[in-house]
């Protein structure tokens, strides 16, 4: 199994808290299974937070008639919107919900250029409340491909998710399957499609990113 990028630092760290914490509970006076306990907890904490960094080999199948998903989780989403933030037309939301047990790498659904890209500082509510991606902290980036069909994907932070990484940069090529960000612990990602688009999901279906195709053309 690798281990995403994103997560060396705080492994590294964990790792660290682990040394140090395992024989200050040596040092303390308690219950031997109370001491136990406590060991287990660490190891446990500890191989969640490798196992939430994991990064899967998956190959993708280039098809630019499908779009794939941008992440892992269950679908929690699928309806008619006006998108206001730059695109400005009715389209498909397609909403990904990533709970901390999903792997939070995000993949781009589409090849193309990237017409937009802003991050939005906000704030933390829960993942699946109606205004977190209005008003939580996210990241819009807009994919153009050969077509000239525009789709706007949304990483929107959570309750737990504290940061917000992308990579995507505004006139930047992306390749379908292509990693433009991670989300830390639980979040959500928008995905609003161009209404020509068939869906291929269904609500509370379980799907997985750059695997599981969202809609074709």
């Amino acid at each position: 199994m690798r281990i995403h990028k994103e997560g060396y630092l705080i492994i590294l760290i964990s790792f660290i808290a682990l040394g140090i914490l395992i024989p200050v509970i040596d040092l303390i006076s308690m219950p031997s299974w109370l001491e136990y306990a406590f060991w287990v907890l660490l190891l446990v904490t500890f191989v969640f937070i490798i196992r939430f960094f994991r990064s899967p080999n998956r190959p993708v199948q280039i098809d630019e008639s499908n779009i794939i998903c941008p992440a892992d989780g269950k679908i929690v989403a699928i309806e008619e919107v006006t998108e206001d933030e730059f695109i400005k037309e009715k389209m498909i939301l397609v909403s990904v919900f990533m709970s901390p047990n999903n792997v939070h790498i995000n993949w781009a659904p589409v090849s193309g250029n990237i017409s937009y890209m802003k991050y939005h500082p906000g704030k933390f509510l829960v993942a699946w409340h109606p205004k977190s991606s209005t008003e939580n902290e996210r990241s819009t980036i807009v994919i153009k491909n050969a077509k000239g069909k525009q789709l706007l994907i949304r990483q929107i932070a959570g309750a737990m998710a504290r940061r917000i990484v992308c990579y995507a940069r505004e006139g930047a090529d992306i390749r379908q399957g292509a990693e433009f960000g991670f989300i830390k612990f639980g979040s959500r990602v928008d995905l609003f499609l161009p209404l020509e688009y068939s869906i291929k999901v269904k609500l509370n279906q379980k799907v997985e990113g750059r695997k599981t195709i969202i809609a074709t053309l």
